[in-house]
């Protein structure tokens, strides 16, 4: 009877050497921050730092004090190191200098 309580949810992390999607059981009523916490990855990862990096819930950002519902994948975001669209134009200006007149 305890399982009924058990959610199942996935965690999803990815950095330039590290893809992480681990599955967890959270407790129903439990949080983003919690269950972040509670999977371990903080203590494995101490680089992740959750002040700095946002949280979502398939691709939709969440706060850390949101809570989970079965089979939500909580995705960690690290900060961009590049503007998106200031590499876009850089992209653009290249590809019109190389180009033929």
């Amino acid at each position: 009877m305890a399982d009924l309580a058990l959610l199942q949810v996935q965690l999803c992390y990815a950095a330039p050497d590290l893809q992480l999607l681990q599955p967890l059981q959270v407790a129903a009523g439990c949080t983003i921050g919690q269950a972040i916490v509670d999977s371990g990855l903080l203590r494995q990862y101490p680089g992740i730092d959750l002040t700095v990096c946002k949280v979502g819930i398939y691709g939709k950002l969440k706060s850390l004090d949101t809570v989970l519902r079965a089979h939500d994948r909580i995705e960690i975001y690290r900060p961009l190191i590049a503007d998106p669209m200031e590499s876009r134009r850089r992209r653009v200006v290249h590809k019109e200098r190389s180009q033929p007149s």
